[in-house]
């Protein structure tokens, strides 16, 4: 499972900061490059939950990932030649769509693990955090001396892994799912929906942050070895959190943690807004422990409680993709709206984003006080 995260991650660890970059320097303006970003996330949207329905559907979740891990390779293919914007944006967006029930289903088999002993689901995400770190740090480096044609070749390379990883995803001994219990009988569940809107803020408000920090504080006179450096840094902390903080997790509960990851957000985006000192940026990329993944600790542990097993991949690709996929859709052009006209003040709407979502978290806990679990409540978070 840690293999699958670590491959899993590791791509987007190289891509989520300096694709932008690549796609700047094959001629795409900021607001281009916010609506082919958005459009990759719509597509995740639409190819998430029906991954994760079809995942549960069959009770093989491996096969659906290898699958999907495939095609995912093969529109990356298309990134390769020196092509127009319209081929360039239609493989962002194609391996966007392929990308999109991966980690669902690897949530869904990892939690379900966690919940019958077979390990800490923190620990298992934290492998992919830190194959991201090393990505992103390592990636920072290569493509500063080589330049951002090289980026294509390197996500390709490290796709063929994520194949591999995907048809070794063990077995979390859940069959196929009966009945009803698609995407409308899980928006009718208690406090679901509003689970979908609260995190999809918090982790929406990232947008921006992923869009543009590399481009903007490359505007601002950092090397790309220094903004993988920042970035390197928030996932570190980010790292410790899962790998060491279970404790503290699991005595806050799920609704605190998404308390604590809007209220970190709305200052670590604040500050960004307000600063390009790498010294100043370095004390507020640790914020990412709690912005992201407090924010993502705590979703997963109530859709754990909320819903049975056999339903997982479906309640956590309805999560990715009408939660954060959603939100980071919408707010991926917007963001490049934004940048184009107010530049890093535009960071202040994306800390105003993850404050919008506090009333609806103190709403959450109210609805969620006392519901039982649907299964093992600890998970092992």
């Amino acid at each position: 499972m840690a293999l699958f995260y670590a491959a899993l991650f590791a791509g987007p660890g190289i891509s989520l900061p300096f694709l932008p970059v690549f796609l700047a320097a094959r001629g795409l303006d900021p607001a281009f490059l916010g609506a082919t970003l958005g459009a990759s996330q719509a597509a995740r949207l639409v190819s998430a939950p029906l991954g994760g329905r079809l995942a549960d559907a069959i009770g093989d979740r491996r096969a659906v990932a290898v699958g999907a891990a495939g095609l995912g390779a093969i529109a990356l293919l298309l990134m390769l030649p020196e092509a127009g914007p319209v081929l360039l944006v239609t493989a962002v967006v194609l391996a966007a769509l392929a990308a999109g029930p991966l980690l669902p289903i690897g949530d869904a088999v990892a939690l379900r693990m966690a919940a019958v002993g077979g390990g800490d689901f923190g620990r298992m995400r934290a492998a992919g955090s830190l194959s991201f770190m090393l990505a992103t740090g390592l990636g920072g480096m290569v493509l500063g001396a080589t330049g951002p044609w090289l980026l294509p070749w390197l996500v390709l390379a490290l796709q063929a892994g994520v194949v591999g990883a995907a048809a070794l995803l063990p077995d979390a001994g859940v069959g196929p799912a009966r009945g009803r219990g698609g995407a409308a009988d899980l928006l009718r569940k208690p406090g679901f929906a509003l689970l979908l809107l609260v995190s999809g803020l918090t982790q929406g408000s990232h947008a921006l942050y992923y869009g543009f920090s590399a481009l903007h504080w490359g505007r601002a006179g950092l090397s790309p070895g220094l903004v993988g450096a920042l970035w390197v840094l928030g996932i570190l902390a980010e790292i410790l959190l899962l790998t060491f903080g279970r404790g503290a997790m699991a005595r806050l509960g799920p609704v605190r943690l998404l308390a604590a990851g809007a209220g970190g957000a709305a200052l670590r985006w604040t500050g960004t807004a307000l600063t390009a000192d790498p010294l100043l940026l370095a004390m507020l990329q640790p914020l990412h422990a709690v912005s992201f993944a407090m924010t993502m600790v705590g979703a997963a542990q109530l859709i754990a409680r909320m819903v049975p097993p056999e339903r997982g991949a479906t309640a956590q690709a309805l999560h990715s993709a009408l939660g954060p996929g959603l939100a980071t859709a919408v707010l991926n052009p917007l963001s490049g709206l934004l940048y184009e006209r107010f530049g890093g003040g535009s960071f202040l709407a994306m800390a105003a984003v993850a404050a919008a979502s506090s009333p609806g978290i103190a709403a959450l806990g109210r609805m969620t006080a006392g519901q039982p679990a649907m299964s093992d409540p600890d998970t092992r978070l």
